[in-house]
């Protein structure tokens, strides 16, 4: 049996980062993928693992990753974000579009290139990381909570069509994790980021990444289909325990 594989996206920091090197200390030869190259590569360098540029939002920046990786075991598909906490009458066309281009297409493009790979694998496994913003609508963030509720239907809809194929399907869905998830949905305010976890003991990118580890390690007939995880300071997407 040769190396076994793995596949993560948005890899350059935060859930992404940390999954890789979980993956790593598995024994997966690691293929991490994110625009921001300089951060791979020392990323790559630290695991043993393999750096390529990606770009999930681009037809040829997926296809020229996918073609560089020979084999797959494992998908995660964690790159994606949240732009902006607009009212629906005050939406930002441009934000929905990076939304849902990130988060629903990424996941479908990537997903859709490496299937006959994860097939061909004999046990294979894709991980998307949605968010539990895929269970609940709350105001001000129709444009995160809609594209996480088609990228993890779009998952969930896998689970049916690839039913007797050697492929496991796992939904994570975080709450509150501290990465910067916040600074990119507020255009780069740290300030105004850091209030989103002030408070509370929010989750941890490693909390993310041991859990992808975790349904990885499980043998090859157990299926984990779904984890939701949040702190113990969060109740629901908006309903936190916050400490003076």
């Amino acid at each position: 049996m040769g190396t076994r594989t793995a596949v993560v996206t948005g890899a350059s920091s935060g859930i992404g980062e940390a999954t890789a090197r979980e993956l790593a200390k598995q024994g997966y030869h690691v293929y991490v993928g994110a625009r921001r190259v300089d951060r791979l590569r020392q990323l790559a360098t630290e695991i043993g693992g393999t750096a390529l540029e990606l770009d999930v939002t681009s037809d040829d920046s997926v296809a020229a990753f996918t073609e560089a990786v020979d084999s797959a075991n494992i998908l995660v598909n964690n790159a994606g974000g949240a732009k902006g906490l607009a009212t629906v009458a005050e939406a930002d066309l441009d934000d929905w579009r990076w939304m849902w281009e990130t988060n629903v297409l990424g996941t479908l493009r990537m997903t859709k290139a490496l299937l006959p790979k994860l097939i061909a694998s004999g046990d294979g496994l894709i991980v998307t990381i949605t968010s539990v913003a895929a269970f609940h609508a709350y105001d001000n963030g129709s444009g995160y909570t809609s594209a996480k509720h088609a990228q993890a239907v779009l998952h969930r809809t896998l689970r049916g069509e690839l039913l007797g194929q050697p492929v496991r399907l796992t939904e994570i869905a975080p709450g509150a994790v501290e990465t910067e998830f916040s600074v990119v949905r507020f255009d780069g305010d740290a300030e105004r980021a850091a209030k989103v976890y002030e408070g509370i003991d929010p989750l941890v990118a490693q909390d993310i990444a041991e859990i992808v580890a975790f349904a990885a390690s499980r043998p090859p007939h157990v299926n984990l289909d779904q984890i939701i995880v949040k702190p113990r300071d969060q109740a629901d997407p908006g309903r936190f325990a916050r400490r003076n």
